[in-house]
């Protein structure tokens, strides 16, 4: 008897239809042999219950619309079983044989459905569990409840005494061999209410697997944050930005553009941000939003003049914060922040060295008056970043897959890859771990797919809603000293400099910036200028603050 009770609360599950069927056979001889007439009350109780299995699927708890049919169906069939049974008796011909037909049609989905076979397979690896641990040396851990979900299960579990979630990190490739899952399915967590607890999930399908489409931008001020993608789970990967400077790491094919796509998308969208760019390959990368960016360098003098006019923005406002006793600047659409993305820093600190100090002065001052940095690197080594200067003030960090262990270190921070942030192990473009406020566990997450679509359409969207600077540090950028740089064979004509230049712009025209850097004159000369030549017909507005010939 005792064995054949343990095989019964073995296979409980599996032998869950029969067990319907048999409580459903006692429940009709009950109910008709006490209250033969409350079968309208079972009609009634019957069709409550299948609005509530098939609508909001209670009280099973399913969600997906499968599961609520075949909830909602097993309900009404075994509450008008139950209803007949009452008033006529379940020996009434032919109430046996529908019952029967009723349990092997259900059972059948019950049986054949993934979900409650891998809630098998976990009672047995919780029931097994000592014995495993002990074997992969957590020996005295226990697992306390386990849920499966879609992509497979997740454990919480109570480590002996002593033990931490970084013994369990390092033993993850143990685990997975003692679960016998594919390389790569265990994640560990740590609780952050108990340091002797963490959760561990296994994922028996990859939820990342596939590319996830963009679902266009989300944000539209910097204070909101951005949607960088999605987690494992299922929940959006949300990013502060606003007074944050923010890094962006991955070997070649990460996925650095895919997410540098992403986050330029959001800003192009926020009407209170000023977007100015750095692309030492030629624009090849930031070129498509040139549209949004008021200012794009693709020289390294280009580089250094823009940086040092960012360095003088955040000094005029620096002034002005200290002179109104205001602590930090406020993004407005009339006062809006100054956002400068710079894609492959490492480049620029090859050929641009003074372009390098004037970048470290914005990371170490700019927060408080919204002058931010985001510069995405293949590899941001001491060197590339200033001894590790520039990196420290990245408070935002996103780490695509990296050829090198130690590269998890250079791109988060000193001991992040033996705290189980792994990006070194990332399998497929556009995978990362994200270290911020509010994301301080190592979560995979997989950045949305920004198609060059994408980026024609959002650039073209809102190209004529950008902001400009504020006066303030529009005045601080042109009261700069600039040195006469012709693009003329004549240096000395700044009119011929201002005709050549635009003869030469390219298709989205040149900005007035640009313009002021090829005849070295002041913005209002340049203005004036404009003016005069699209009056007689020899200049045009391409878009807003970019002309042509």
């Amino acid at each position: 008897m005792a064995a054949i009770g343990r095989a019964l609360f073995r296979y409980r599950s599996g032998l869950a239809p029969i067990s319907a069927g048999l409580a459903l056979a006692v429940a009709g001889f009950a109910l008709h042999r006490t209250h033969p007439g409350a079968w309208p009350v079972v009609a009634v109780v019957t069709a409550g219950a299948t609005l509530a299995a098939g609508l909001r699927g209670l009280p099973w708890g399913v969600t997906r619309t499968e599961e609520r049919v075949y909830a909602a169906t097993a309900t009404t069939l075994a509450g008008c079983w139950l209803a007949l049974a009452t008033a006529l008796g379940p020996g009434h011909r032919p109430l046996p044989t529908i019952l029967v037909i009723f349990v092997v049609a259900l059972g059948i989905p019950w049986w054949a459905h993934r979900r409650r076979r891998a809630r098998v397979r976990v009672d047995r690896i919780i029931q097994a569990w000592p014995d495993l641990a002990e074997t992969i040396g957590l020996d005295g851990s226990r697992v306390m409840s386990a849920v499966v979900d879609t992509w497979g299960w997740r454990a919480r579990m109570k480590l002996r005494p002593g033990q931490s979630v970084a013994d369990v990190v390092v033993r993850v490739p143990a685990i997975e061999s003692a679960l016998g899952t594919r390389p790569g399915a265990v994640r560990v967590e740590q609780d952050p209410a108990h340091a002797g607890r963490c959760t561990m999930r296994v994922l028996a399908v990859d939820p990342h697997a596939g590319a996830i489409p963009w679902p266009g931008p989300t944000a539209r001020s910097l204070a909101d944050p951005i949607e960088l993608g999605v987690f494992e789970d299922a929940t959006t990967v949300r990013v502060p930005l606003l007074r944050r400077h923010a890094l962006i790491g991955g070997t070649t094919d990460s996925g650095k553009s895919g997410v540098l796509n992403v986050v330029l998308g959001n800003l192009a969208a926020c009407s209170d941000v000023v977007l100015w760019g750095i692309d030492l390959k030629g624009g090849m990368e930031l070129r498509p939003w040139a549209p949004c960016l008021a200012r794009l360098a693709t020289t390294p003098d280009e580089a250094t003049r823009l940086l040092a006019d960012a360095v003088a923005v955040l000094d005029a406002r620096a002034h002005a914060a200290s002179r109104d006793n205001t602590r930090v600047w406020e993004p407005t659409p009339d006062t809006p922040a100054l956002v400068i993305v710079i894609d492959e820093y490492a480049e620029l600190a090859d050929t641009a060295p003074a372009a390098v100090t004037y970048a470290e002065s914005v990371a170490r001052r700019g927060r408080a008056v919204a002058v931010d940095l985001l510069a995405a690197t293949q590899r941001p080594t001491q060197k590339a970043m200033g001894g590790g200067a520039l990196r420290s003030q990245m408070s935002v960090r996103v780490c695509l897959r990296v050829r090198e262990r130690r590269d998890v270190d250079l791109i988060l921070d000193k001991g992040m890859l033996a705290a189980g942030w792994h990006a070194h192990t990332l399998d497929a473009p556009g995978k990362f771990y994200v270290l911020a406020d509010g994301h301080n566990q190592p979560r995979r997450a997989r950045a949305y797919l920004v198609t060059d679509d994408h980026v024609r359409e959002t650039a073209a969207r809102y190209a004529d809603q950008r902001p400009e600077l504020d006066p303030l540090s529009q005045a601080a950028i042109d009261d700069q000293p600039r040195a006469i740089e012709s693009r003329s064979s004549n240096a000395d004509d700044p009119e011929q400099a201002l005709l050549t230049a635009l003869d030469e712009a390219p298709d989205e025209g040149l900005t007035i910036p640009q313009l002021i850097d090829a005849t070295g004159m002041r913005r209002t000369w340049v203005y004036d200028r404009l003016q005069a030549l699209a009056a007689t017909g020899r200049a045009r507005q391409v878009s807003r603050g970019r002309w042509q010939a």
